[in-house]
């Protein structure tokens, strides 16, 4: 009994020492459950270990051990437990390399996830599954027999991708049609393909959208409308428009987000990140896209359209745009008009506005035939130049303006609506697109090469002759076009995608919507040159970038910031001439990431310090091992034997140590 319990401390003696040891050694924490089972085992093995060296010196018990070499028969009982000790170790950095400890996870997180989990896999399986029924699971997994056998053209490719986007549901349809006006990245024919995408959707019951309103303003109907009609002007996969009456008699439209519209988009927000990362990194064609990075971009713009409070900043940035324009030309005051934000019947799901009422430009041929040449041009005419001076001048501007998206009123006026998705240029960008607005409309293929090269991720293998050589083509060429349904920017955007030039979000959505004015442009006016007529507003344009207010106010700043660095300079050169003094002067080398060069180098020499003594002292042992020799100290044991054992050993574990920190840096 009693030695049934002293052998069982001794077991978790070890079991413990073995883990306290491994987390000096290594530098680390290592789980407790791996580190008793090597600590067991290290104490079991331990026993025959000792008998097989004493055997092999001498002192194999068959014979008394003399009073004079008791210690060293200790000693060589210490000695090999110390090495089986080492082994354990080594079990322990060899299974923390292949299986690193971590923590234990919260049971009901367990739970959590594992429901998550099993949802998100089930829809994952219902998207691949969608995919392959249309033949295209070759865009995830990179297969091409299918493609190859039935989907010979691109143009079969381009409608089994809308057929599987738009079976797939709302999230999906939504990132079919960002794609479909990102020119610089989606090639025809897949980009008009993806322009077919629809969100209409079946319209909810009056009483579920009646419950939306009152749960998301807080407040039931009554207390905000007159009357709300329950049929809906409009629906689609993410929300519906009412038309409403407020108390005061205001006629406004009412954007009502579907109750269950967020879950799905988050759901789906994960599943599109990974099925974007398989098709990037198994297909071409995703590497091209630059897919996943799209999908990213898609998925953070999206959650944000689905709190209707960001629109309705949108919308009031837009407005003060418009105001300030209008202020510096009062004669064409009140043509664009965007509809004013009812703040007290709005949140997050709920949108209340005025009504812009008219048509939208695409529907409106009827009426715009009515009207005489000159009203038609004057309207082209003050919406290019909004626009343009929306981009270049103040730097906000509606991201996604198509001829749905501008709306010919009653009064023979425009009105945009549909602000979910704004774009935003800070100042130096802004001027570097000036400078590319007007080398392109100038015609200069030389400076608007130059000037693009400024706003965009060029990769390093870029041809640049190239590059400006298609510029030139494209400012050429469409300078003597004559008609048709092109555009400068959509070509520049072809130029961009073929040389793989990474175009940053914003600026992607600049060109689009040059691109689209142009569209709705055309519309106005069949024969419209925007190349043309834009190039006598650039002076204009710029008198207000680079007024003399700003170029003051600029100079200014620079000044104070200027002097507050000359301020700096007289406590800086007497902290440097005191350092020189004391002989304690240092650089401190940082690299692009901002890491300090000079820890990196320290650590660096430090572990390469480290393993070349390892290393030494290991090879020192085995040479003293082999070589023998010395005092013998008892039995067959010698001096130099003896140290060849301790010397390996410390430098065994040395190595272990350093074996480790390596493995936890490549992770």
């Amino acid at each position: 009994m009693v030695a049934t319990i002293l052998i069982s401390i001794a077991a978790v003696v070890s079991a413990v020492l073995v883990g306290f040891v491994a987390r000096r050694v290594l530098g680390t924490p290592v789980g407790w459950p791996r580190s008793i089972a090597v600590g067991l085992l290290v104490f079991f093995l331990g026993v025959p270990s000792v008998a097989w060296t004493l055997r092999q010196t001498g002192f194999d018990g068959s014979r008394d051990v003399p009073a004079e070499d008791v210690w060293l028969w200790l000693g060589l009982i210490v000695l090999s437990l110390a090495w089986v000790f080492a082994l354990g170790v080594a079990a322990l950095v060899a299974s923390e390399a292949v299986f690193p400890t971590r923590p234990l996870p919260n049971p009901i997180d367990v739970v959590r996830a594992a429901l998550r989990q099993r949802k998100r896999t089930r829809r994952y399986l219902e998207i691949l599954t969608i995919a392959s029924r249309h033949g295209v699971g070759w865009l995830f997994h990179g297969g091409r027999a299918r493609v190859e056998a039935e989907l010979s053209t691109s143009e079969e490719r381009a409608r089994a991708i809308v057929a599987t986007i738009n079976d797939a549901g709302v999230s999906f349809v939504k990132l079919g049609q960002v794609l479909s006006s990102r020119r610089d990245l989606v090639p025809e024919p897949y980009l008009s393909a993806l322009a077919s995408l629809q969100t209409s959707a079946a319209t909810l019951p009056w009483e579920t959208v009646r419950a939306v309103i009152e749960a998301d303003l807080g407040i039931t109907l009554s207390e905000v409308f007159a009357e709300v009609d329950p049929v809906p002007l409009a629906a689609a996969s993410v929300a519906q428009v009412h038309r409403a009456r407020l108390l005061d008699g205001t006629t406004v439209v009412v954007k009502v987000q579907r109750p269950a519209a967020r879950a799905q988009v988050e759901a789906d927000a994960d599943i599109i990140g990974r099925l974007a990362h398989r098709a990037e990194t198994h297909t071409r064609v995703g590497r091209d896209l630059r897919i996943e990075s799209v999908a990213r971009g898609f998925t953070a713009t999206l959650l944000e359209e689905l709190d209707y409070r960001i629109e309705a900043r949108n919308t009031r940035m837009i407005g003060a745009t418009l105001e300030l324009i209008d202020r510096a030309e009062p004669d064409r005051r009140g043509m664009i008009a965007v509809p004013a934000i009812v703040d007290a019947a709005s949140h997050q799901r709920v949108l209340t506005m005025g009504l812009v009422d008219g048509d939208a430009l695409g529907d409106s041929a009827e009426r715009l035939a009515a009207m005489d040449a000159e009203q038609r041009d004057r309207l082209a005419q003050v919406l290019m130049s909004t626009v343009i001076e929306q981009i270049l001048v103040y730097g906000v501007f509606h991201a996604d303006l198509h001829p749905g998206n501008v709306l010919l009123t009653d009064d023979g006026t425009l009105g945009m609506i549909d602000f979910g998705a704004v774009g935003i240029i800070e100042r130096s960008r802004r001027q570097h697109m000036t400078a590319l607005l007007l080398a392109a409309l100038s015609e200069n293929d030389v400076a608007a090469a130059d000037a693009l090269l400024l706003i965009v991720d060029a990769p390093a293998d870029l041809d640049v002759d190239a590059f400006r050589h298609d510029v030139g083509v494209v400012l050429t060429t469409e300078h003597l076009r004559t008609g048709g349904q092109g555009s400068i920017f959509t070509r520049m955007l072809d130029v961009i995608r073929q040389h793989r030039i990474a175009l940053p979000g914003e600026l992607a959505s600049a060109f689009r919507s040059f691109a689209t004015l142009e569209g709705c442009l055309r519309v106005l006016v069949d024969d419209f040159d925007m190349v043309g007529r834009a190039l006598p507003l650039m002076p204009t344009l710029l008198r207000r970038t680079v007024s003399m207010k700003r170029v003051a106010t600029d100079l200014q700043a620079q000044s104070v910031i200027n002097l507050a660095r000359l301020e700096q300079i007289p406590r800086r050169i007497d902290a440097l001439l005191t350092g020189a003094e004391k002989g304690s002067i240092g650089i401190t080398l940082r690299g692009a990431n901002g890491d300090d060069l000079g820890e990196l180098l320290g650590r660096t020499t430090n572990d390469v310090a480290s393993t070349l003594v390892a290393i030494a002292a290991v090879v020192l042992a085995v040479v003293l091992v082999i070589a023998g020799g010395g005092p013998v100290l008892g039995g067959s044991i010698t001096l130099f034997g003896v140290l060849g054992a301790v010397i390996g050993l410390f430098g065994f574990l040395g190595l272990l140590r350093i074996i480790r920190k390596t493995f936890g840096r490549r992770r």
